[in-house]
């Protein structure tokens, strides 16, 4: 069966000596692998069409297991993300973490549209240390891991939230730090953005300045957080923890 999606690749592989094996991220059937035949060969319509970050409209051939696609379109190529070795970095981080965390054709609108609006920000220059954490805390809810960030997580009480526990999945009131001696402290600034992080819709994202003090510690609790809660290691952290220290 034909179907036409739109959709954005997430994760490339050879295949043979002429094809590639793509995950693409659509807008109706969520995350399926395609095959894109002949893709690798130089002056192939489907190279163009099959690349890492590409945003593009598809006409698939459904299958039990891998699909095929058959005919498509560019609508997006994001092409400085892949000349750029820093926003690759990121951008393949997201990619990875989406990968991962979403099952085979789930379809989900809404993680579709968070992740190519957070790409589109990248490619406009918003900060991208910002816009991943930002996205990273949305992926969290829709995977089921996601901390606690409204209430104390002991108390439940919304007000003097002074520290985030790994171990309760959330945060800390003053009165109830002893909860988790390994808390990490966090000040009103911090809280605000964790909150912000969690609720702001990507698509809506300015380019909002962070301190660095307050966007190390935010992205340290976070990778915390997923090695504790996410399960499988990503390849792509490492390059990207690489990266970071060149520039």
């Amino acid at each position: 069966m034909l179907e036409k999606v739109e959709g954005v690749i997430i994760r490339t592989q050879d295949y043979g000596e002429t094809h590639i094996i793509a995950t693409l991220l659509s807008n109706k059937l969520g995350k399926i692998g395609v095959l894109a035949r002949g893709a690798k060969k130089p002056k192939s319509r489907m190279s163009a069409v099959s690349q890492l970050f590409i945003h593009g409209e598809y006409l698939v051939r459904l299958g039990k297991g891998l699909s095929v696609i058959e005919q498509g379109d560019v609508i997006q190529s994001h092409r400085k993300i892949r000349e750029d070795i820093f926003l690759t970095a990121y951008a393949s981080y997201l990619a990875e973490l989406t990968n991962i965390l979403l099952d085979e054709k789930s379809p989900n609108y809404y993680i579709y549209q968070q992740f190519l609006a957070t790409l589109n920000g990248i490619v406009e220059e918003k900060d991208p240390l910002v816009l991943s954490m930002m996205y990273e805390m949305k992926l969290y809810k829709v995977a089921g891991f996601a901390p606690i960030i409204d209430f104390c997580q002991s108390c439940q009480r919304s007000d003097q939230i002074r520290a985030f526990s790994i171990k309760e999945a959330g945060v800390l009131c003053q009165r109830c730090l002893s909860v988790d001696p390994n808390h990490w402290p966090i000040n009103e600034t911090q809280y605000k953005l964790l909150r912000l992080f969690t609720d702001v819709d990507m698509e809506r994202v300015a380019n909002i300045t962070v301190k660095q003090d307050n966007k190390l510690v935010i992205q340290q609790i976070l990778e915390q957080y997923y090695d504790t809660y996410g399960g499988l290691a990503l390849k792509s952290r490492k390059f990207l923890k690489q990266i970071d220290k060149l520039k």
